[in-house]
This record gives C-alpha cells, structure tokens and sequence, in this order.
C-alpha cells in the first residue's frame, strides 16, 4: 500500500511545511553544531602550532612524526592554500601530500632522503607564504604570547570550518534524523541492536531495528557483489509475508538542487535490492527539507515512497 507517493495532492503543502521545518531547525541546532566543531578544530590548530614551535620551525622529522597537521598547515598561509596548488608550488610528489591527508602517514615506497628533501620543500613553502597578519611574530621574530596564539589558531580554524561547513550541518542532520526515528520506535517497544550482532539482515528478530546495516546485492548476473549500506532497518513486530526488514534511508537537504542532482541513487539502490529480494521489498525514505515535486514525482516513478520528518508517524502505515 502506499503512503505518500500516489498522493500528489499533498505534495506541495508537504514541502512547505518540510522546508520550514528543516530552516526551523538550522537557525536554532546548527550554528551550534558549527560552534562545537571549531572548538575542537582550535584545539588541534593550536597543538600544530606548538608542534611548530607557532611556525618558526616545520622541520621535516615533525611533518615526519605528524603528518596529519599538514592540511591545517595550508589554511595558515595567505591566501590559503588547496592540496593541489601545494603540490604544485612546492614541487613535490603527489602521492607523499596525498598520503599524508588521505591517510595521516608518510608514503611507504618513498626512501628517506628523498621523503625528508621534499618534506623541506614543504616546510619551507608554508614559512614563505604565512599569514603575517594572523602570525605577526613571524615578521617581527618576537614570542608569542598565549592570548597571540588562541587568536591565531581561531582564524585558522575558521577557514577549516568554513571549508567543511556543509559537511558538519549535515553530519548533525543524520544524527538528529537518526535520533527521530530512534525515538518514535522505542516509545512503540522496538529495541536498538548493533549492526554487529547481526549476521544476516533476514534473520533481524521480530521488534528490533539497526543502524548503518551492509545489505549485500549481486551485480551483473551474479558477477560482482557488493553492500547496500542501510541507514536504519527495522524489523516489524508482525513481519512481512516476504520476512523482509523495512529498509529507512535518512535524506535532508537545505536546498532544492542538490536534491534533483542526487535523486538517481535512490532509484539505483531500490532496483538493486528489488532485483535480488523481490519486487515487495520495503524501501523507503525519511525526508526533511527542500524536497520538490520533481524530485518527489522522480522518486514515484521509480516506485519509491517516503515518510517526512515533521509528520513521522506516517512510518506506522508502512507496517511498523
């Protein structure tokens, strides 16, 4: 049966009311989220910059001990400075500036000698292209003091941030959704297992739901296998006839393209999983935000249905 999708009737008053509440909760929970994040990415300036000695010394052994400072080391010159554009002033190896933010490590294949050569190449780029405004000392070659240093760090991580905005607003949003759905199950009895303790999803006990569960699908005849990640899967009480959880995939969005650029994946994800478990597979989506009817009736097409956040008991008429 069907629950929001055969109803375009609805439709349009639906987004109103989802875009509002998604702005509702932006104004009031994410500059709060914003605000955490920098703190905490203050704090990891500043430990760079004491690992540093405030800029003064970006030896090649402490980029060798710490290389996962370098992307904050970026953000200290002026103008900042993008991994690539690192890469090419400097004149250095791809790979070394890849692997040290990628994955917080030296590259393996790359002798010592030459590591510490083009670690130096680093170290003397980021010295040359500091911000003097934000690290006066530097000019003046005077000790800073720690209100100087704080002050410092802060614009740093203002730019780290700002980089990562979109990211960290929709990190809090996953969190808040997920914590949603928690909610409105336990007060109905289900109880939260770790994905962990579940070897097949089939076999999820009647009453119980999982976070971020690995569905897994075949591709190409059965060629190539791969997993489905599930946001929130919930067995019902009363299971359905193909003993399938309900499958949840948490979508926001603070603004309507984004939306219309991605409204493809969903599609592809519910013709792989009704290609390997039956055309009455349960997957459907939990919507907050800008959502319009182009991306709705998309989404209908391909024989999706949806619950909105801000009418989350719409969840029990898909069985639970």
């Amino acid at each position: 049966m069907s629950v929001n999708m055969d109803k375009p009737h609805l439709w349009k008053a639906d987004v109103a009311r989802s875009v509002d509440f998604y702005n509702d909760w932006f104004m009031r929970f994410a500059p709060k989220a914003y605000r955490e994040t920098r703190k905490e990415t203050t704090r990891q300036v500043e430990e760079a910059l004491n690992l540093t000695n405030n800029l003064m010394n970006i030896s090649p052994s402490t980029l060798t001990e710490h290389p996962e400072i370098l992307p904050i080391l970026r953000m200290t010159t002026a103008p900042p400075i993008a991994r690539d554009r690192l890469i090419g002033l400097a004149a250095i190896a791809p790979n070394l500036v890849r692997n040290m933010e990628l994955k917080q490590r030296i590259s393996p294949n790359m002798g010592e000698a030459v590591v510490l050569e083009e670690l130096e190449k680093v170290g003397s780029l980021i010295r040359k292209l500091a911000d003097m405004d934000i690290f006066p000392w530097l000019d003046n070659k005077h000790q800073p003091e720690e209100a100087e240093i704080h002050r410092a760090a802060t614009v740093v991580a203002d730019r780290l941030c700002g980089a990562v905005a979109d990211p960290i607003v929709r990190n809090a949003q996953e969190q808040r959704q997920l914590a949603s759905i928690r909610k409105w199950l336990e007060q109905r009895d289900y109880s939260h297992v770790k994905p962990i303790s579940i070897k097949e999803f089939r076999e999820m006990k009647a009453g119980t739901f999982a976070y971020h569960l690995n569905v897994p699908v075949s591709l190409e005849g059965g060629q190539t296998k791969i997993n489905i990640p599930i946001d929130v899967a919930v067995m019902p009480r009363k299971k359905a006839k193909n003993g399938l959880p309900i499958l949840v995939e948490c979508k926001s969005a603070g603004d309507f393209t984004n939306t219309n650029k991605r409204r493809k994946e969903e599609a592809v994800k519910i013709a792989q999983l009704r290609a390997n478990y039956g055309k009455d597979v349960c997957f459907i989506l939990f919507l907050c935000g800008y959502f319009d009817s182009g991306y709705l009736g998309y989404e209908a097409a391909e024989g999706l249905d949806w619950a909105w956040e801000h009418r989350i008991d719409d969840l029990a008429k898909f069985g639970l």
